[in-house]
């Protein structure tokens, strides 16, 4: 007996992405930056931490420390207790000194534009570098954080068990040159609407195509 599909169709992902592009239409990241450096920063520090909270961390720290250079005239003490709100504090500031050194040392002070080169750098994984390069670079990344993961796989965007998988499904599914705005509408509805634990179908506008809801809600 196959294994029942729960992966939306083609026509349907379409259609979902246009909900989703309406619903969000000036989607963008939620980082406030200024600088390639300043965006890798940030990323890296809001690894199980909300944009919220190191908008207000960095806001302040970015006004004094805005370049590798600068951030070395920290020991890895005093970072940590300027990022310690933002979880981690310890490891991410061993982290972003370390990659700074790199940054330095290795590429003349400045972030990297390619994946495999920010996947070199201390506390950086697919997911950051994905950020990175989509959103300071231009180029076309689909970055899987827990919302991006659990909407796509809730929807039937895809239908994986891993953020690898769910990525890569979702670059085979969804046309390359929307894969950075979709991230972002994929993300913030996670965020607004398909939360974890209280997702908040009744406000929301894909319960026609859902396929968690139709598992849920019908049963089928």
């Amino acid at each position: 007996m196959s294994k029942k599909s729960n992966v939306l169709s083609k026509n349907q992902i379409k259609e979902v992405l246009g909900i989703l592009e309406k619903l969000y239409p000036d989607a963008e990241s939620e980082l406030e930056y200024n600088s390639p450096f300043e965006l890798l920063v940030s990323t890296i520090l809001a690894a199980q931490c909300t944009d919220k909270r190191v908008n207000k961390v960095m806001g302040n720290v970015y006004k004094k420390y805005n370049t590798p250079e600068k951030f070395l005239e920290l020991s890895q003490e005093k970072l940590g207790e300027l990022i310690k709100s933002c979880g981690f504090y310890r490891m991410k500031s061993k982290n972003i000194l370390n990659t700074c050194r790199i940054l330095v040392e290795k590429h003349g002070s400045k972030v990297p534009d390619t994946i495999e080169e920010l996947m070199e750098l201390p506390g950086v994984g697919k997911k950051t570098a994905n950020v990175v390069v989509s959103n300071a670079f231009g180029k076309d990344a689909i970055a899987v954080d827990t919302h991006v993961f659990r909407v796509s796989n809730r929807i039937g965007l895809a239908d994986s068990k891993d953020v690898v998988g769910t990525e890569e499904q979702l670059m085979k599914n969804i046309d390359k040159k929307l894969w950075s705005t979709a991230h972002h509408w994929i993300l913030l509805h996670g965020r607004r609407v398909c939360k974890a634990r209280k997702p908040m179908c009744y406000e929301c506008p894909l319960t026609d195509i859902c396929l968690y809801y139709k598992n849920i809600f019908y049963n089928t």
